[in-house]
């Protein structure tokens, strides 16, 4: 055979020519890297100044296709099919030749089929016009008959390539579910890390895991590494549009994206570390960051990120896990400390009446959150302050709190502050010195030195002069005093249970009470609602009130009518606890033993109808007391002042109709 080369003609060696393509063949199975030395050898056979080989790649609209000339290199590039396929089933001398601007001016096409199936087209092109006959489209179907046995050996090796894929990613699913097993039942993901790397390792190899959190500033804060070679940096900060996954093949060359951990990498290589692989995820409602390091250099590539990406979420599912674990254990350690702490309640409470028959009675969930921050803080020797209105019930919550706590072996000493004038409670509190004052014939203790080893209770102490307030608040910050009198130090050894009806800051900005002993007594306040606003309590009450009053009398406890209950519930209590059980006290004496009616209980708007007053000096001496108090907003001085009284007819009085 032969061929016309720039008018000349050239002997060709058909049979040499084909054993340098079969030669060529055998090279490899991948297409891409033969398909230039395949050109060359082809242009033996057919003369060409480029060779174009258009293979499907399944999909309907796109194709590969392989470009090579005599004098450059092979190169592949994705094109839409229907440029390089249409009408190229058919071998065919081509009257259209693209890549006019090469100088192509001729060229042919056939196809190469495989098993009789279209897969692909083969053409050759050359800067001579009419060059090609029917003998080279002859020749081009030797050639793509080749190229298609080419083609059929490297989809084997593709189809090879993908059971290799396909065993990889189940041995990955099985590391995968060996991973799950490994982090189901564990508390701390931390104490398995390294377990975790081993088992990781399987999927994707690496000599370093490690997991870290994203804080609200940006700032990496490690939390765990397989590993312990690598110190841990001084700050790491990631950047605002930081990325979901990066790769670093060196890290002694390769800026980190978005990150400012200059220091990280330095450590990192110092440790031998080459490369790295991170992602990110989400775990505790927080940025985390899970990142494989290698020591050695591009040892990651993109088609590790998915498998990166499994690991991390695996992680951080551990890690959510653990979470709500530890949200489990806080709540029934939760859980638990509430009852021990209502156990308690209940004992100290059994206690208390049972060692000073003071009775703790209540069943709402504001009496018992009382009691219960009253027993948390009883444990100390922290001041405490309990605040509320007259007749709340501060001397129960403070003599349940001395029950409570260590000082329960020595004495509870109560102080009514508004009972007594400036130099009398002076005197009671702090004692005297003989002949401190007329008639101070012999030294006395105060209740300060009474109340030593114990708790001393400072009642209505918003009625405290100023010049008491200012020596007491020298007992709280010195934990001294002086008596009346006297010139030498002494030591107070007391838990100060302040109480007061009345808004201590309010005082303060009125200038009555000095603002550095508020500050003193309000380190634990306990505000006690009034009886109105824990209604749940006066049944209770008014059943262990008549228990009480009943042993006094001498005879059996009086019972309730119906009407009379509804009549204690609707009532709103301006004098609380106390009004209740001097009401109850009067209705007993009154009913005789029998049960207790509305009639037997002086409330207004209880058990009255406007044709049956019942109204007598007593009951108008009460009512108008209680409004004058209310009026005041029980302000004894001010009610006293309106009243008439002094302030100590004023409080006798209100023990009386039970309005303290």
């Amino acid at each position: 055979m032969a061929n016309t080369v720039d008018g000349v003609e050239t002997a060709v060696e058909p049979f040499d020519a084909f054993e340098d393509l079969l030669a060529a063949l055998a090279r490899g199975p991948d297409i891409r890297d033969i398909f230039r030395h395949l050109s060359a050898v082809f242009s033996r056979i057919v003369p060409h100044e480029e060779a174009h080989l258009a293979v499907l790649t399944g999909d309907d609209d796109r194709i590969l296709l392989y470009t090579a000339t005599r004098d450059g290199a092979a190169e592949v590039r994705a094109v839409e099919r229907k440029v390089a396929i249409a009408d190229a089933d058919q071998p065919r001398l081509l009257d259209v030749v693209p890549g006019t601007e090469r100088g192509l001016q001729s060229g042919l096409s056939v196809p190469v089929r495989i098993d009789g199936r279209l897969v692909g087209v083969f053409a050759l092109f050359s800067r001579r016009q009419q060059i090609y006959s029917d003998d080279d489209l002859v020749h081009a179907e030797t050639l793509a008959g080749y190229l298609a046995v080419a083609l059929a050996h490297e989809r084997l090796a593709q189809h090879a390539r993908e059971a290799a894929v396909e065993r990889e990613r189940t041995a990955s699913i099985e590391a995968s579910m060996e991973l799950l097993q490994t982090i189901a039942d564990v508390l701390d993901i931390r104490t398995v890390f390294s377990r975790v790397s081993e088992i990781a390792n399987k999927m994707l190899p690496h000599d370093r895991l490690v997991m870290a959190f994203i804080d609200r500033e940006g700032n990496l804060i490690r939390q765990a590494a397989s590993t312990d070679d690598v110190p841990s940096p001084t700050r790491v900060k990631l950047t605002t549009a930081r990325p979901e996954a990066f790769i670093i093949d060196d890290l002694r060359t390769d800026a980190f994206p978005n990150l400012a951990a200059e220091d990280l990498r330095d450590r990192a290589v110092r440790a031998g570390y080459r490369s790295m692989l991170s992602v990110f995820t989400h775990a505790r409602d927080q940025v985390m960051i899970v990142g494989f390091y290698s020591k050695q250099l591009h040892a990651f590539h993109p088609g590790d990120l998915p498998v990166a990406r499994r690991v991390a979420d695996h992680i951080a599912l551990a890690v959510s896990h653990e979470r709500l674990a530890e949200a489990a254990r806080q709540l029934a350690e939760t859980q638990t400390r509430a009852e021990c702490l209502e156990a308690r309640v209940r004992m100290l409470s059994e206690e208390l009446e049972s060692k000073t028959h003071v009775r703790v009675v209540g069943e709402s969930a504001a009496w018992r959150d009382v009691l219960k921050k009253a027993t948390k803080v009883a444990a100390t020797d922290t001041t405490v302050l309990l605040a509320g209105e007259s007749g709340t019930g501060k001397e129960v919550v403070a003599r349940f709190l001395h029950r409570a706590s260590p000082r329960n072996k020595g004495a509870f000493i109560a102080l009514n502050c508004a009972a007594l004038p400036e130099q009398l409670l002076e005197s009671e509190l702090f004692g005297y010195e003989r002949g401190a004052f007329t008639s101070a014939h012999q030294a006395k203790p105060g209740q300060i030195e009474l109340a030593a080893g114990g708790v001393l209770f400072l009642d209505e102490v918003s009625e405290m002069s100023l010049s008491a307030q200012a020596k007491f608040l020298r007992v709280l910050q010195e934990h001294e005093f002086q008596r009346l009198g006297g010139t030498r130090s002494l030591k107070a050894n007391i838990r100060v249970v302040a109480a007061s009806n009345r808004d201590l800051r309010k005082a303060v900005d009125g200038g009555t009470f000095r603002e550095d002993l508020f500050y003193r007594l309000q380190v634990f306040d306990i505000h006690i609602p009034p009886l109105r606003e824990r209604r749940g309590d006066i049944l209770p009450l008014s059943d262990a009130f008549l228990q009480d009053i009943s042993k006094s009398f001498g005879r059996p406890p009086a019972g309730l009518t119906r009407d009379a209950r509804e009549a204690l519930l609707r009532y709103d209590w301006p004098g609380n606890v106390r009004e209740l059980r001097n009401a109850l006290e009067r209705a007993a004496i009154l009913a005789e033993g029998g049960l207790i009616d509305t009639a037997h209980l002086t409330l207004q708007g209880a058990g009255r109808t406007a044709q049956e007053p019942t109204a007598d000096l007593s009951t108008i001496e009460r009512d108008t007391i209680a409004h004058v108090l209310q009026d005041t907003k029980w302000n004894k001085a001010k009610s006293a002042r309106r009243l008439g009284l002094s302030r100590t007819q004023l409080y006798n009085r209100m023990r009386k109709y039970g309005l303290e």
